[in-house]
């Protein structure tokens, strides 16, 4: 290498070195002031958001709705937040936007399911088929109690105590049992007993127990309804209105003294049987 490259080179590196003395503050002072836009900025979200939680909760509005207005405008101004972070970074609000077009369109083709959660997460609020609090079923084979409803999905607790996140898209799509909205629940479960029983008397013992109950509520009145001639027993249904609250030991109770007051008259409550018949070709 002669002297002449060598100068150009020696030349090329003090420009370098000189551009990145005059550049570092710069970059030193863009990184700094970014850092101290987003700490703020994050800061100042909290903020606004406890304070529209404070407003929804001073409104009275639906735990539901709350919880996901907050998530929402949660998530719109983390957004913006780190817009204007990268724009104080230097990069171009206009090539900023483009790329996040074509990184939206990308994403949407990629998200298609999350979109159609959130979707669903609208659906839900809006038309209300249930809140948090309420137990619901599905025709998704998902059952428990309503957490939380957020934007994408739906968190339910099983009487096992296990929580179950089903996606908004699916719920919405479902038809959707509440056993909660109407505040009252109807118990309806049948009770077998022989074909040589009194019928007219099995009824008179099983509506007997059922307005005895503590629970049982007197209006709509407890019914007892002869329902099927069985294999091996004739069912009769009982039918008794309760609150959600007391629903499951207004069950217990009523099995329990049904089956002692149909033992006490002697009606027997069958168990299934088969006859079994052997011939011989002899």
């Amino acid at each position: 290498m002669n002297n002449l490259e060598l100068n150009d080179v020696q030349q090329h590196w003090d420009n370098f070195i000189s551009s990145a003395i005059a550049w570092a503050p710069r970059v030193i002072t863009a990184v700094i002031s970014a850092l101290l836009i987003y700490l703020i900025g994050s800061w100042i979200i909290r903020l606004i958001k406890r304070m529209i939680d404070k407003g929804f909760e001073k409104r009275q509005m639906d735990i539901s709705l709350r919880r996901f207005l907050s998530n929402l405008i949660s998530w719109i101004l983390n957004i913006l937040l780190f817009i204007v972070v990268v724009t104080q970074l230097g990069v171009q609000t206009s090539a900023f936007v483009a790329i996040i077009g074509a990184a939206g369109l990308a994403i949407g083709l990629a998200l298609q399911g999350s979109l159609s959660n959130f979707a669903g997460g609208i659906l839900i609020l809006l038309l209300k088929p249930f809140r948090v609090g309420d137990y619901i079923s599905s025709s998704a084979n998902v059952s428990g109690t309503v957490n939380e409803i957020d934007i994408f999905n739906t968190k339910l607790t099983t009487p096992q105590n296990q929580q179950v996140v089903v996606p908004n898209g699916v719920l919405s799509n479902s038809s959707v049992t509440n056993f909660t909205q109407l505040g009252t629940r109807r118990t309806w479960f049948d009770i077998g007993v022989a074909y040589n029983s009194d019928l007219k008397k099995a009824k008179e013992i099983l509506l007997d127990v059922a307005q005895k109950n503590e629970f049982a509520f007197k209006e709509p009145a407890p019914q007892v309804v002869v329902t099927e001639l069985g294999d091996s027993a004739i069912n009769l249904s009982v039918r008794v209105s309760t609150s959600n609250a007391n629903f499951w030991t207004m069950q217990e109770q009523l099995i329990i003294d049904s089956k002692e007051a149909l033992d006490k008259a002697g009606i027997e409550i069958p168990f299934p049987q088969r006859d079994i018949h052997i011939r011989s070709n002899a």
